[in-house]
Formats: C-alpha cells, sequence, structure tokens
C-alpha cells in the first residue's frame, strides 16, 4: 500500500473517530449558521472526493446518490446548486447510517482508484497519476479542516444545552502556571513570508514575497484566562473607547460582558464551557474564543496592539524554520504557545498576496473568493489536527468570530 493510500485510510478513519462518542441525535442538529451538523461535516467531506475525483477519473462514474450532490456542495458555484446553508440542520434525512455507508462506498473506490493508477506506465499515466495525488492531498488536508470544524462546532452545540454536556469524558488537566509577561523585541527589515517548503500549502499561502517591517515586539506567550479577567473586571466591555466602532455595537447589540464560553455563579465565581463540560474556569490557561474585537480591545486596554501577520510569520520563522515547533521550543524560553494552543488574531485584513492567481475551475472558489471582510488568524489550536499547522498557514474569519478556537498575542512598535 503507498504512502498517500495510508495516509487517505489515517484520515478518513479519524474523522470517524471524531464522531464516535456523539448520539445520531448529536450528529444531526446545527446550533446556528456559522456551524454544520456533524453528519453534514462527515457527508461534505466525502462528497468532496466523490465530486472533485470521482466523478472526474473513475470508469463508468455512477454517484452514490444524485442528490448528494446540491445536498452536500457548501460554496462551489462552479458545481452548481446547494443546500441552504442554515437549513442544514433540517436533513434529518438522510440518516446517519446511509451517510456511514456514503462514506465507506466512497473509501473502497477511492482506494481502488489509487491502487489502479499505482499500476499505471507511461507519460500519460503518470502525469494523470500526479493530478490524482495532487487532489488526494487537498482533500485529506480539506478533511482535516473539517475535523477542526467538526469539533469547534460540536463544543457550541453542546453549549446550548442546559445539561452541559461532554463530549469527552476525561476531566481538562489544569495548565501550568504563566510565566510573567515577557516581550521580545525583533529588527523589523525585509523579511520573506508566505510557504517556502516543498510539500502541499494552500494557495493563499503563495506566493512567497518580501514584506518591509519596522521594528516591532511580541508578547512571548499568549494572554491568559487570568489577564482577560482582569480586563472584565476593570470594566473593558463597558467601555466605548477600547472599542472599534462596529465591536462596540456589536457589544451592546449583543449585551455581551465576557467571553463566549465564560458564566459566573451566584457565588460570583467563573466558569468555562469546555469539550469536557462546564469547568472553573483556570486563569492560567489561554483565553479562548474571543473574537477579533474582544482581541483588539483587551489590546487597547493593555497598551498595545495585535500583530500583523507579517510580524507573526517573520518571528515564527525565526523560531522553527518554517513548520511547527516541537514541545520543547514550546515551553522554553523566547517564544512560545504559537502553536496548538489556538489560532491568534492579526491585523490583517484577509486579502491576495502580490501575485496570487486562483486555480482554474471550481477548486479555484476554494480561498480566493473570500477575501473579503475577514481578518487572518495564524498558529494553530488544540483542535488543529496533528501535522496540520505551518507558519504560513493562514487561517480567516470575520471580526465577530469566536465560536472558533481563536487566541489572543500581543505586540507593540518597538520603543525608539
Amino acid at each position: 500500500m503507498s504512502a498517500l493510500q495510508q495516509q487517505y485510510r489515517q484520515v478518513r478513519r479519524h474523522t470517524l473517530a471524531l464522531a464516535e462518542p456523539l448520539s445520531d441525535e448529536d450528529c444531526s442538529a446545527q446550533s446556528m449558521t456559522d456551524a454544520s451538523p456533524v453528519k453534514w461535516h462527515l457527508a461534505h467531506t466525502t462528497w468532496f472526493f466523490e465530486t472533485f475525483i470521482l466523478e472526474r477519473m473513475e470508469r463508468n462514474f455512477t454517484p452514490f446518490h444524485a442528490a448528494f450532490r446540491v445536498l452536500f456542495n457548501s460554496y462551489y458555484n462552479g458545481i452548481g446548486e446547494k443546500h441552504p446553508r442554515a437549513q442544514r440542520g433540517l436533513l434529518t434525512r438522510p440518516s446517519m447510517a446511509e451517510v456511514r455507508a456514503y462514506r465507506s462506498n466512497v473509501d473502497e473506490r477511492m482506494l481502488r482508484l489509487l491502487a489502479e493508477s499505482s499500476d499505471a506506465d507511461g507519460a500519460a499515466q503518470r502525469e494523470q497519476l500526479a493530478t490524482l495525488a495532487s487532489l488526494v492531498t487537498l482533500g485529506l488536508q480539506h478533511e482535516q479542516q473539517h475535523q477542526e470544524l467538526l469539533l469547534t462546532d460540536v463544543k457550541h452545540l453542546l453549549a446550548q444545552n442546559p445539561l452541559l454536556p461532554a463530549y469527552l469524558a476525561q476531566p481538562v488537566s489544569p495548565a501550568q502556571a504563566a510565566t510573567a509577561q515577557q516581550w521580545l523585541p525583533f529588527d523589523g527589515g525585509l523579511c520573506e513570508i508566505g510557504y517556502a517548503g516543498t510539500g502541499f500549502c494552500f494557495d493563499n499561502e503563495l506566493p512567497r514575497h518580501r514584506q518591509y517591517l519596522a521594528p516591532f515586539e511580541l508578547a512571548a506567550r499568549l494572554v491568559t484566562n487570568g489577564e482577560y479577567l482582569a480586563f472584565i473586571d476593570a470594566g473593558g466591555y463597558r467601555n466605548a473607547s477600547l472599542w472599534l466602532a462596529e465591536g462596540w455595537d456589536w457589544v451592546r447589540s449583543q449585551q455581551l460582558a465576557a467571553p463566549i464560553y465564560w458564566r459566573q455563579d451566584s457565588a460570583g465565581q467563573w466558569h468555562e464551557f469546555t469539550l469536557s463540560g462546564e469547568q472553573p474556569l483556570d486563569l492560567a490557561r489561554p483565553a479562548c474564543h474571543l473574537s477579533l474585537f474582544e482581541a483588539d480591545a483587551y489590546a487597547r486596554w493593555a497598551d498595545a496592539r495585535l500583530p500583523t501577520e507579517a510580524e507573526w510569520e517573520c518571528a515564527a520563522q525565526n523560531a522553527a524554520q518554517n513548520v511547527a515547533p516541537s514541545a520543547a521550543q514550546q515551553s522554553g524560553a523566547g517564544l512560545q504557545q504559537m502553536f496548538e494552543h489556538g489560532w491568534q488574531w492579526t491585523s490583517s485584513s484577509y486579502a491576495a498576496y502580490p501575485g496570487f492567481r486562483a486555480a482554474a475551475g471550481a477548486l479555484g472558489e476554494y480561498n480566493g473568493k473570500f477575501m473579503l471582510n475577514q481578518y487572518v488568524l495564524r498558529g494553530s489550536s488544540s483542535a488543529t489536527p496533528a501535522g496540520h499547522a505551518r507558519s504560513s498557514y493562514r487561517n480567516f474569519f470575520p471580526a465577530g468570530a469566536r465560536w472558533q478556537f481563536t487566541a489572543l498575542r500581543l505586540a507593540r512598535d518597538a520603543a525608539r
């Protein structure tokens, strides 16, 4: 079995394993428009392989179910009609059993296609195999993105239940006491950002290019729950001067006074809903599920700002040579918690790099058409699959998004 076939099996099985703790009822519900049911994630990631690979390359292709082409299309206008996103939770049919059968059927056909293609000979066949490998790799990376979204959406769903049920049986391990915040200086100057490796990257990470940076400083670690609680206690959610105008309107219209999963009990004690259920707020843990509005307001209160994505990436390259750092690097001196703890907001609008070109066809819709009214996040989170992080990765969400695993690292201009 080839390495790609093994990777295919591993990624696809992991998605099913993430759904294993959930009931069929859990998997069918949709808690808000931005979130999708687990059943939809399982089907859509399968739709991707069937639509973009099997339909194109399988001999005598026949769809598993003709209606699935519309039901599980997410946003690909080049493919055709889509079921409305806000109504994904109304899809009581197909059942979870049928979605699992869909996954099994497509997996069997995909593995057969990979096996047949690997035996092919000749220049044309080798070119077809290279195209197949490229599409499969993109499909697996796409599925890993949905593995993180699955956990994100499940957490939001379970948090709406007054029983506050846990997704995971094991309790959350307490975080180590946070060290005093340190500021690390960077000289600035010309810096290259964008993917520079030879493996996979998404198109929005290219092309690699130069940017000029003024001297700056980055906080060595993320802002903690305890530090963010101090912002709340100081009246941060009641002080309009700390907020962007749209952010202040957002706070007022939704009557917000704390991060999305925080709750203060009648005795004044703070708790946080986690994938392990509701827990006492761990003051040493990095604050998570913050919107850009909240992150920016905290930064102003702390007499700092958010880093630009170029500052973040240049600092990460310096520390980790364009890959996620080891555990030793994460806990040692210098930059810490660059990966695995929470996606980190930047002040950079999500836009194309100079020279960016979207791919032809429907796959060209993957990233480029979302380059408006979004902000870039860097790093990765506790829900990001292993091996899916790199310093050039550009995640992106609108400023009000906070159900994602989003955290906060401070920056400031260097003293002159």
